[in-house]
């Protein structure tokens, strides 16, 4: 008898999920850049980034705290029935502290030490986001990659790249004419690095018959998480304002990303049933 399909949550719910993981590599780039000293210099290229992480993490816990049917709760907490957040909640909430403490410190060329350590802890805090998301551990075992699951910070600084690029290349006038070789390579190095563990993550978690059932969903997602965006930022070298193409890529991401995350919960494994004494 062929096993039934595991019902998927919406897309509503699914799209704010991935959005949530960009505005976390978002953060975590930006603090990381912040922290190396290898980022834009001046206030305004740093704070267009954080408020464009900030509206993508906050939008699901907004909607769900608005009653939205598509979200019953997030991170696991439920919020309408106004109980104490979980773990995980209490993670996401506190990440919020050094948005607001980079948001308050940096400037100019950043070299403050202050400014340095709260971008430290921007990295971290979202990195921490990411990678102990509970939800997704239980949606995606991560045998291939380990018990942290890094491939999921992987994902988040792909598509948090993508639209940190789309920040860098709206303000940056020099890097909107070709200047953001070196974005583009790191980006393109991880769009390979992510399809190789997402690859080898699928083919362990589905079986021949169940892949056989999803194999289209599987290549338009994959199709839309690294062709469209690869061949964007690849199509940035013949434009001449690269916003266009970085901002095509950064959407397909989004909807390359959230077709994979339906498929993943679909095919996650159920547990076995336990055995009842007596």
């Amino acid at each position: 008898m062929p096993e039934p399909i595991r019902p998927a949550p919406g897309w509503i719910a699914t799209a704010l999920r991935t959005l949530a993981a960009c505005g976390y590599g978002v953060w975590m780039l930006l603090g990381l850049g912040l922290a190396l000293g290898i980022y834009s210099i001046g206030r305004g290229e740093a704070l267009v980034p954080l408020l464009l992480g900030a509206v993508f993490v906050s939008l699901g816990p907004l909607l769900a705290s608005l009653g939205m049917p598509a979200l019953r709760g997030w991170r696991g907490w439920r919020l309408e029935r106004g109980l104490r957040p979980d773990r995980d909640a209490l993670l996401a909430l506190a990440c919020y502290l050094p948005v607001f403490g980079v948001a308050g410190l940096v400037h100019g060329s950043n070299d403050f030490w202050a400014t340095r350590l709260a971008a430290v802890a921007l990295t971290a805090g979202s990195l921490a986001c990411v990678v102990y998301a509970r939800r997704e551990r239980a949606i995606r075992p991560s045998a291939l990659v380990g018990p942290l699951s890094l491939d999921r910070a992987v994902a988040a600084c792909y598509g948090g790249g993508l639209w940190l690029l789309l920040c860098v290349v709206s303000q940056d006038p020099a890097a909107r004419i070709g200047g953001n070789r070196d974005w583009i390579i790191g980006l393109l190095l991880l769009a390979l690095l992510l399809g190789l563990v997402e690859g080898m993550r699928w083919q362990a978690l589905a079986g021949s018959r169940r892949r056989n059932r999803w194999w289209r969903q599987r290549y338009l997602g994959a199709l839309l998480t690294y062709a469209v965006p690869c061949v964007a930022l690849l199509a940035t070298h013949f434009t001449v304002d690269d916003r266009w193409p970085v901002l095509i890529g950064a959407l397909a991401c989004v909807l390359g990303r959230s077709i994979e995350r339906r498929l993943y919960r679909a095919a996650a494994p159920r547990p076995a049933p336990t055995m009842q004494a007596g």
